[in-house]
């Protein structure tokens, strides 16, 4: 067998270059912010990437589970809108080579107050609760601030 040292090893999986993006909000306007623990003050929604043979919708409700502790789908709604962007450098490796770019599913989930969360120490460093404007400054990529100002409504 041939093998070059650029090539992976064959038992080496890569993620799936399609992931969503769950922007959590509240009836008062208050928006979900994450701190990622790296790269540092990294600040986000709820991410995560689609596993093999699960559904963006699946994975919205996995994500959420995992980064927040919220167990509830009652409010999750896929906004229809889906990004395509180069993949972070933060990232990259985590990729197969040849992918650049990663298809993304944007779903929103609004709750009738703000809510205690419960983080994933070895993803996320911290939470906030924001207003529409200052989460959407704060927002570290363009696609979660774009979904921000989109889904939550500025009149509150």
């Amino acid at each position: 067998m041939n093998s070059s040292p650029l090539a992976p090893h064959p038992s080496l999986s890569y993620k799936r270059p399609e992931s969503i993006l769950v922007v959590i909000y509240t009836e008062h306007g208050e928006v979900l912010r994450l701190r990622r623990r790296e790269p540092v003050d990294f600040w986000q929604s709820v991410t995560g990437s689609l596993q093999e043979g699960e559904t963006s919708g699946q994975a919205a409700l996995r994500e959420l589970r995992e980064e927040t502790g919220l167990q509830t789908d009652a409010g999750l709604a896929d906004s229809g809108v889906v990004n395509r962007y180069p993949i972070h450098p933060a990232w990259r490796a985590k990729f197969a080579p040849e992918v650049k770019e990663n298809t993304e599913y944007v779903f929103s989930l609004r709750l009738p107050e703000a809510v205690p969360i419960r983080l994933d120490p070895a993803e996320h460093l911290e939470y906030c609760w924001l207003r529409r404007e200052e989460a959407a400054k704060l927002a570290s990529s363009v696609t979660d601030r774009h979904a921000i100002l989109k889904l939550v409504p500025e009149d509150w």
